[in-house]
């Protein structure tokens, strides 16, 4: 029987206030607060909350024949506790029905994993904390911010005891094969990968309200014959979890469309599952080989939307080059500008293979404005990164001198 996941990312980046230059020594407040709470509400109010209602209707109807699984950062969670603790509380309901999944990641929705591999061991361990502490699951399968993925990260994953990770069906890695199977990591072929079939998924966040599309309008009975004719085991449809709401707005008919969409599938003779569940029942029917980071962005599927110029590197490459300073001091609050400062929206501002910085959704005027304020910050936080640590030293060789008077 094929089966089809569904898996909703949930992604609410901490936004970074416009830091000036005049700013610095003075004002080390980054975030800007007022516009995480329009974001969030808005979210709250146009997708999290009237989706998580549909979803729990769905499976209070169907019981143990309808799962979905969830992909919900730390920094997300931070989010919703601060600015729409109702959300968090329709999440818990969601867990507790024991049909939704949620599955591990990146506790910051960092980069890290393209560059250090402790502090990306580090923010998954946070992560599988969180959602512990939150709804009360334990993450057994993984995605990677963004779905980033390689040889490499599958197999740190696999150290770390997910023998599970969804990543993106990308074609350059695929070539002929179906991304409608399982199939195993290279490096480590006890984990199973489990990959976005990218064209069911993107006909639902970028071509459900186009009314220029050949297909429109889709309805839940053609979308089901789709995946019923289309090759392999298990679909995997991966979207933001913004795509119902706001990518296509309530008068679009797209809750209408997910309502309706159990039904069309069961009578194909097919059946949801999460995908940890969809891992342990298909067998691996092949090796899927990845050198190089692919992820689910753009028409390449690299990761070139946060690394891909000089001003991305060098940013990137500035704020790591701070890790040592931050763990040594460990403190709370660094500890958390840290956190948020990893975020890879940062350094998707930044991106210059569009036309322009708001091409992307950035609220930057330009690839460079966004840069020069990410680096006003990160400049102000190296300052009261080093001006700690030598308040600390110097308590610490207080402290040593008096004991050694004694």
């Amino acid at each position: 029987m094929k089966t089809v996941c569904l898996n909703f990312q949930v992604c609410l980046p901490a936004l970074l206030k416009r830091y000036r230059f005049f700013s610095m020594g003075l004002d080390h407040n980054y975030l800007d607060d007022t516009a995480n709470r329009y974001a969030t509400q808005r979210a709250a109010r146009l997708c999290y909350l009237p989706m998580n209602a549909l979803l729990q209707s769905l499976i209070e109807e169907n019981g143990d024949k309808f799962k979905v699984s969830f992909t919900i950062d730390g920094i997300t969670i931070e989010q919703l506790r601060e600015h729409a603790p109702e959300v968090l509380e329709s999440f818990r309901a969601l867990a507790k029905t024991g049909k939704v999944e949620f599955l591990g990641t990146t506790y910051s929705h960092s980069l890290a994993s393209l560059t250090d591999k402790s502090e990306f061991e580090k923010q998954v361990e946070m992560q599988k904390k969180a959602i512990k502490k939150e709804f009360g699951v334990t993450t057994t399968a993984f995605c990677n911010t963004d779905m980033i993925y390689s040889d490499g990260i599958g197999e740190m994953t696999a150290e770390m005891g997910y023998n599970t990770i969804l990543t993106e069906g990308a074609r350059h890695i695929l070539g002929w094969k179906s991304p409608n199977y399982v199939y195993a990591g290279a490096i480590n072929q006890r984990q199973k990968v489990m990959l976005r079939n990218y064209k069911l998924s993107d006909d639902l966040t970028f071509k459900f309200s186009c009314k220029e599309w050949n297909e429109y309008p889709l309805t839940a009975d053609k979308y089901a014959e789709w995946i019923e004719g289309s090759t392999g085991e298990t679909v995997n449809i991966c979207v933001d979890y913004c795509t119902f709401g706001i990518a296509n707005e309530a008068p679009s008919g797209i809750f209408e469309f997910v309502k309706a969409l159990p039904a069309a599938i069961f009578a194909r003779g097919m059946e949801f599952d999460t995908i940890s569940s969809s891992a342990d029942k298909n067998q691996p029917i092949g090796v899927l080989s990845c050198p190089y980071p692919i992820s689910w962005t753009d028409e390449e599927r690299d990761t070139t939307a946060w690394l891909g110029n000089e001003l991305q590197t060098e940013a990137f490459n500035k704020l790591y080059a701070l890790k040592a300073k931050v763990t040594k001091l460990n403190s709370p609050d660094f500890n958390y500008v840290w956190s948020f400062m990893q975020q890879s929206g940062n350094f998707y501002n930044m991106a210059s293979k569009w036309l322009g910085s708001r091409q992307n959704g950035s609220a930057f005027d330009s690839s460079y404005d966004a840069f020069i304020n990410y680096m006003n910050i990160l400049s102000d936080f190296s300052l009261e990164l080093d001006a700690q640590l030598a308040a600390k030293a110097k308590k610490t060789a207080r402290t040593k001198k008096a004991a050694a008077e004694k």
